[in-house]
């Protein structure tokens, strides 16, 4: 069983406090959010696209220290970063937590500090809650629907 110490470290602290405040976008390209009925933690999130690279984005974040810590990490490194690169660093994360896989590398190594996670299954879905909005954004505007970063949907993570 993960030690508490563990999962709420000094770095992961760090990271939750460092979280950019909320905002939003003029015109966001794609929106979306998710919300994790376990911990009744939401996050909120807009891009702004230029091709397939994130130019800018905006989060409102309402979540546990996990998912503020995440959310930290995806909002400092997101901007520049391709759609394709998104969704690699979302499945590493998921394989991370869910399969006992390696941590993202990179300018993403940051969310390694979120490895004990894996061991406490309820938590999961807080701290991937930014990438699941944000594949949810990509994924409305690949359908070609109109931004609406108000509509609650349920985190499946």
């Amino acid at each position: 069983m993960t030690e508490l110490s563990a999962l709420y470290n000094d770095r992961i602290i760090e990271l939750a406090a460092a979280i950019p405040p909320a905002r939003r976008l003029e015109n966001p390209d794609a929106a979306a959010s998710a919300h994790s009925k376990l911990c009744g933690s939401t996050i909120a999130v807009e891009l702004a696209l230029d091709g397939d690279t994130v130019a800018d984005y905006a989060q409102t974040v309402k979540a546990c220290m996990l998912g503020q810590a995440s959310a930290s990490v995806v909002a400092t490194h997101i901007v520049g970063s391709s759609v394709a690169e998104i969704r690699e660093v979302a499945d590493v994360m998921r394989r991370m937590l869910k399969e006992n896989g390696p941590p993202p590398d990179g300018k993403w190594s940051d969310l390694a500090v979120l490895q004990p996670v894996r061991e406490v299954k309820g938590r999961h879905a807080s701290t991937l809650l930014a990438f699941e909005a944000i594949l949810r954004a990509l994924a409305a505007r690949d359908a070609g629907e109109r931004p609406n970063a108000t509509a609650k949907e349920t985190a499946s993570a």
